[in-house]
């Protein structure tokens, strides 16, 4: 199997678990989202557009992706309570 097939099939799984969990409500399923999401941008800027061939970039683009999910987390968790 190629490497295209694989990331395709890896996105799949990834949609499924998102449709699975997403019916679901709370921080932990609020965290389990945004982890799946994480996920599939990293996926995408590594295989699609190839960063993770690129020292450093890969990095360069999913740690602002993190941060931005966890601000994202907490503005969730706070308007939860």
């Amino acid at each position: 199997m190629d490497k295209l097939t694989r990331t395709w099939l890896t996105l799949i799984a990834l949609i499924l678990a998102t449709v699975s969990l997403a019916p679901f409500g709370g921080r932990i399923a609020s965290a389990g989202l945004l982890a799946l999401a994480f996920l599939k941008a990293r996926t995408i800027l590594g295989r699609f557009l190839h960063l993770d061939g690129a020292p450093g970039w890969l990095s360069v683009a999913t740690v602002p992706l993190a941060i931005w999910l966890i601000v994202l987390w907490g503005l969730n968790a706070v308007a939860l309570r």
